[in-house]
């Protein structure tokens, strides 16, 4: 069970070491005024967080993966972790990198999905392989590397564990949402 409530509180601006201080701007402007929860909660390890953001950077801003294929992998990674603050922001870059709200829905039942194309499908493959048998199967790998160059294949590996090592950490600090945002999609359906 997810605890419902923060195990670690989000830090207030004026909680911020003086150190992490200047990446408050920075965060500020990517989440338009305010900074993020899961920032705001990191923050109570100065040197982790700003660390932490030089790899983050890396891979949700200078990947060799288009974005849309990356925000794809994100958010079954985030799926299949159950982590819902992570869903919940990525459900927004994913839409702002091209995802539709029928894909982004359909991320959910994974690739066995109708709907997908080759590529797409090899994607969330890998990503289910990752987390389940954490490591990529021969047959995806052949699937992928006929559309993805080496840097595209790192960068989805690292993507993956990325953003499992992302949700894990929300899920046990128990991050909530920001303002605005939602969770996941009813599978009522």
């Amino acid at each position: 069970m997810r605890p419902s409530k923060p195990r670690l509180e989000p830090l207030e601006d004026s909680q911020w070491d003086e150190e992490i201080k200047p990446l408050q701007d920075l965060m500020k402007a990517f989440g338009n005024g305010r900074v993020f929860n899961i920032f705001s909660t990191v923050a109570h390890h100065p040197k982790l967080l700003k660390n932490w953001m030089v790899f983050g950077n890396q891979i949700l801003t200078k990947s060799t993966l288009p974005a849309r294929e990356r925000e794809l992998v994100i958010l079954r990674t985030g799926w299949l972790c159950q982590a819902q603050y992570e869903w919940a922001q990525h459900v927004v870059i994913g839409k702002q990198a091209g995802l539709t709200d029928e894909e982004i829905e359909r991320i959910t039942k994974g690739p066995d999905a109708d709907g997908w194309n080759d590529l797409d499908k090899a994607l969330l493959q890998a990503t289910d392989e990752m987390q389940g048998d954490f490591c990529v199967s021969d047959a995806t790998w052949k699937a992928l590397s006929s559309k993805l160059d080496t840097k595209q294949m790192l960068d989805l590996l690292f993507t993956v564990g990325q953003y499992m090592l992302v949700s894990t950490v929300l899920n046990s600090l128990g991050v909530q949402l920001d303002p605005g945002l939602s969770g996941f999609p009813s599978t009522d359906t």
